[in-house]
């Protein structure tokens, strides 16, 4: 069975998992580029690029990663485009020193009112146009498996 489970047509795939920790606590992870290899699901990220604390929409940080796809070690753009502080933040990412194509990744977190946080990870790539890149068929590049996985990292780094 292939790793890509997402039915033909779909351009989005989404995981939810309950964290026991307050939202306040996994968007002070969320928002520190510096600590995003940490519940890195995919493989992909290596390291960020000196970047600071994510603060608002329009910031953009920029993530040492590494994939057979772009040929080895590469670096990513990540321009902030959702942030509400314990609530959401969300990210475009793009090839370092070019606009985002299209794909988004959004953390929303939602306080169960139990001291612990329901978590969802959105990967998102209905906003690609470019008919070479999706002539590539690369979406989605991270499987829902590695979704929930990146989500029990995160688990893991906030305790």
């Amino acid at each position: 069975m292939a790793m890509n489970q997402t039915p033909q047509g779909e351009t989005k795939q989404t995981v939810t998992r309950t964290i026991d920790a307050p939202a306040k606590d996994i968007f002070d992870v969320l928002t520190l580029p510096q600590r995003h290899e940490e519940f890195d699901g995919s493989g992909m990220v290596r390291a960020d690029e000196k970047s600071d604390r994510i603060q608002k929409v329009g910031d953009v940080f920029t993530m040492n990663m590494h994939g057979d796809h772009m040929g080895g070690d590469y670096q990513t753009d990540n321009h902030v485009v959702a942030y509400d502080e314990n609530k959401l933040v969300g990210w475009k990412t793009a090839p370092a020193g070019t606009q985002p194509p299209g794909w988004q990744w959004v953390y929303r977190l939602e306080d169960n009112g139990a001291g612990s946080t329901d978590v969802t990870l959105e990967y998102d790539w209905s906003d690609v146009t470019d008919q070479d890149l999706l002539a590539k068929n690369l979406f989605p590049l991270v499987s829902e498996e590695q979704m929930a996985e990146s989500l029990e990292k995160l688990a893991a780094a906030v305790n």
